[in-house]
């Protein structure tokens, strides 16, 4: 079985190499393909990944290659993970909202509008090679930000083997098994809404419901991304709320606690992958790659340990560190991978994706991306029928899908009109006035990746 990661020259590829690595003989994969457009960063970060995937799974038949074709031909599984324009153009996506007063996060702010501008056409035309040259019934799990708008528009233009991943949700699950000490395998969690902005509405350990003790546990608020939440929040929700959700529902706090700091989270990150992917430039991955490892973990553990610390004004008390030989913690690689086990097993099997609705939610098109647990078998995806849900959480999906159609519908055809639609409709905009300059300015700043913009 042949996996390949476009984006293989990201500076997470090494923890894409651990999952799979570690699976690779389980999973009955023996080609794994890293691929990226950028020759300098797939030599420190393909070739790190694939020093990582040699240690664990020396057997794995692994290639670093910038042919896209070369890369898909004869791919079962497809693994999408790229960022147009590089860490430059985000930090420019995050001011120019900023700017106006209005939050940028990549992938719940308006930024998001003018990533989706670079990821859609790149993604699309990758569909196209990976439809043309890869094994049928091949399957893509996306993870491009902003993933909600990607994984509705490739859907919408008829790339049906795409589904959106995310390891926000499964990481949430993994937190609550380690606060109860208990094997991750024995967590469920029953999951709806949209990438970013879903609510859980079940979660059982070995079975027994623990949502309501979960909601009044101390401890999660402070060793879980609950950390991000007041109790009293959740208990007027009566669920637990996906860690994004603190940009809608602390909108004003997370805009001044990022207009006060000396950088945003765009800027910090560029920063730190500037310097790190400097001081690896001057190392061979194959030769030195106990250095390189050193040299990554000191940057990265800087990046990780500032997750959200910016907006949110709280810093993580766990300090961040990369062991290739610990058991593999899951990450975006493991979702794909878990959906990879099920099919292979022939044993249904649930987990979370972004996938269309097809019913599962009231008030929504069956034809809607969402996010939610689904049950996987060897040939379907089925999401779980959650019916009528809490009307609150229903009123802000509704709004912010009615956005990501919009923005749908804009990047497909190219359409000013239907990008200010989609921006004016963003809770996080909320505005006409604002929804035209910001359409107007990404319309300019994306013009070196993107035209034919009415």
């Amino acid at each position: 079985m042949k996996l390949t990661v476009i984006g293989g020259g990201g500076v997470r590829s090494m923890f894409l190499a651990k999952s799979i690595a570690q699976k690779a003989e389980t999973l009955h994969i023996d080609h794994l393909c890293f691929m990226d457009n950028d020759p300098q960063k797939l030599r420190i970060y393909g070739g790190m990944a694939k020093q990582v995937a040699a240690r664990l799974c020396p057997a794995l038949d692994f290639t670093l290659t910038e042919n896209a074709e070369e890369a898909v031909r004869d791919a079962d599984y497809v693994i999408t993970t790229i960022r147009v324009g590089g860490d430059d153009m985000r930090v420019r996506d995050e001011r120019i909202a900023l700017g106006h007063g209005i939050l940028g996060q990549e992938t719940t702010g308006a930024a998001g509008f003018s990533f989706a501008m670079r990821s859609v056409p790149a993604l699309a035309a990758y569909c196209e090679l990976i439809r043309k040259y890869a094994k049928p019934g091949v399957i893509v799990f996306n993870f491009t930000n902003p993933a909600g708008v990607v994984s509705q528009t490739l859907r919408d233009m008829g790339y049906d083997f795409t589904y959106g991943i995310c390891d926000a949700p499964s990481g949430m699950l993994r937190s609550f098994a380690l606060l109860y000490g208990a094997d991750p395998a024995k967590i469920r969690g029953e999951v709806y809404g949209l990438n970013h902005l879903s609510y859980f509405k079940s979660i059982t350990l070995d079975g027994r419901e623990i949502l309501p003790e979960l909601i009044e546990n101390n401890a999660a608020y402070e060793k879980t991304d609950l950390r991000y939440f007041e109790k009293d929040l959740l208990r007027d929700r009566g669920c637990i709320l996906n860690e994004y959700l603190y940009y809608f529902y602390y909108r004003e706090q997370a805009v001044q606690n990022i207009l006060h700091a000396k950088q945003t989270r765009g800027e910090q990150i560029a920063e730190i992958n500037r310097h790190m992917t400097a001081e690896l430039s001057a190392l061979d991955p194959e030769t030195d790659f106990d250095e390189s490892l050193c040299v990554f973990n000191h940057w990265y553990g800087m990046r990780e340990n500032n997750y959200m610390a910016e907006e949110t004004g709280i810093r993580r008390k766990t300090p961040w560190s990369f062991d290739i030989y610990t058991p593999d913690e899951g990450g975006y690689a493991g979702v794909a991978l878990s959906f990879i086990r099920i099919a292979q097993s022939g044993k249904p099997d649930s987990m979370i994706l972004c996938v269309p609705n097809e019913g599962a939610i009231d008030g929504l098109l069956d034809s809607d991306v969402v996010e939610i647990t689904c049950t996987v078998t060897a040939d379907s995806c089925t999401p779980h029928k959650m019916g009528r849900v809490d009307e609150q959480n229903l009123e802000l999906i509704r709004r912010v899908k009615n956005y990501e159609r919009l923005a749908s519908l804009a990047l497909r055809t190219k359409s000013h009109a239907a990008a200010v639609q989609a921006l004016t409709l963003h809770p996080l905009v909320n505005s006409y006035s604002l929804g035209k300059k910001l359409t107007q300015e990404y319309i300019e700043h994306n013009k070196d990746y993107c035209d034919g913009w009415e």
